[in-house]
């Protein structure tokens, strides 16, 4: 008989929303937070598996879909006919086919289940003029993101919309930086708000290729990220006219790309 102490994790019903759970460390407890596959279907049919903290799975769903270039417009979505655990279905049809291609996407990468550098590339417009936005107030957008589990567990990624003025207009946490920033994007689809013309998206990490894309996709003309960009992230701004901001910290910001929307 195995007598080893082993990690507990609390019922659903003691876990906030399902994003973070208990669990006990070193013999104390300890928050982290949840991870669990999401599987979208669309009309039935199985299309992808992401790893995400569940909450708002519509609006990943959704926002999933929308950045890939498959839908361009609100879907119904919800849980399936059968009720099957850890599963949103979208009303179909979709505006291109997705080919025999599958995806699966991790917490740290959205682009796994691509097999090729061609099908990383979805269109695009290029960003709308403006908005204009001062140095200093664009430094602190992520001071301005509000992440109640990442508090809780130091484990999220969070994507926040905002204002010019640094209104924060929505947020949304999760393990995936790429399933944030899906989630925030599929709020603003049901919402009627796209594209998010005149709208400032921020991230609490690291600025990738994907993240920038998603943005583009969105219609954002301003990603600023915490963390760093990538030599990819940078040209895909510039190719779509986008500004990029990076280091976004301590009361300053690194501009990469479409300076002429940062005044100061």
């Amino acid at each position: 008989m195995d007598t080893r102490a082993k990690p507990t994790v609390t019922a659903a019903a003691e876990i906030a929303h399902g994003m973070w759970a208990k669990v006990v460390r070193d013999g104390e407890e300890d928050l982290v937070a949840v991870e669990e596959p999401l599987e979208i279907r669309v009309d039935g049919a199985p299309l992808a598996v992401t790893m995400r903290t569940p909450g708002h799975d519509e609006e990943l769903a959704l926002g999933f879909l929308f950045t890939e270039g498959l839908i361009d417009g609100p879907r119904r979505a919800g849980l399936t006919e059968d009720l099957a655990a850890n599963t949103i279905d979208v009303a179909g049809p979709m505006t291109r086919d997705p080919g025999a291609r599958r995806f699966y996407t991790t917490s740290s990468c959205g682009v796994c289940g691509k097999g090729a550098l061609e099908e990383v590339a979805v269109h695009a417009e290029p960003a709308a003029p403006g908005p204009e936005i001062d140095r200093a107030l664009l430094a602190t957008l992520p001071d301005r993101l509000r992440q109640p589990t990442f508090e809780r567990t130091g484990g999220l990624h969070a994507t926040g919309l905002f204002t010019p003025d640094g209104e924060l207009l929505s947020v949304r946490e999760d393990v995936g930086r790429h399933n944030a920033m899906d989630k925030v994007v599929g709020r603003a689809l049901l919402a009627g708000e796209l594209p998010l013309h005149g709208r400032i998206l921020c991230v609490s990490g690291r600025l990738s290729f994907e993240l920038v894309q998603k943005a583009a996709v969105a219609g954002a003309p301003i990603l600023v990220g915490v963390g760093a960009p990538s030599s990819l992230a940078v040209s895909l701004a510039a190719d779509r006219g986008m500004t990029l901001g990076g280091f976004a910290r301590r009361g300053g910001v690194n501009v990469y790309t479409g300076a002429e929307r940062v005044r100061g």
